[in-house]
């Protein structure tokens, strides 16, 4: 199956290379494969390609909004991204490509961020995964938005000014 990103920006487009199984593809560790290896300019370019995404930073490192919700980030490092799965998204990847995909540490891990290893992933496998997150985060209320949390507002005695 070769994944299509109907949501990619007119003119962006993903690379894609002839095969049925792109999991495979980023198990293949032969010279050809490795020719092929995604760098954090080709996950930029995915996660920009992505219908109204921009780009920003957050603690250091380059993420990737949609609607004000973050969908990816790079690792500082370069050799890793991170895309905002739902867990059961983040299972099927991290079952399917292994060596690929695994749970960002903590709380986050278990809420569905991604953890992308750039040199294991294809770039049919990385477009079907950042389209997930992608999705997730255009189906998210925007981020800009009043507080609805209560205990927010200082509330008054009656009767007090000050």
């Amino acid at each position: 199956m070769v994944w299509a990103l109907p949501m990619l920006r007119e003119g962006s487009s993903i690379e894609t290379r002839p095969g049925p199984n792109p999991v495979a593809d980023a198990r293949d560790k032969s010279p050809a494969a490795l020719e092929n290896t995604m760098h954090a300019t080709d996950f930029r370019r995915v996660a920009l390609g992505m219908t109204d995404a921009v780009e920003g930073a957050h603690m250091g490192h380059p993420d990737f909004r949609v609607n004000g919700r973050i969908f990816a980030t790079l690792h500082a490092d370069d050799q890793w991204g991170m895309v905002k799965l739902t867990p059961d998204q983040q299972q099927r990847f991290v079952r399917d490509a292994p060596d690929a995909f695994k749970p960002e540490a903590g709380a986050w891990g278990r809420q569905g961020c991604t953890a992308v290893r750039l040199t294991a992933v294809s770039d049919d496998t990385l477009g079907e995964a950042m389209t997930l997150a992608w999705q997730n985060a255009m189906a998210s209320p925007s981020a800009k938005r009043a507080s609805t949390n209560p205990r927010r507002e200082r509330k008054r005695a009656p009767g007090r000014t000050t």
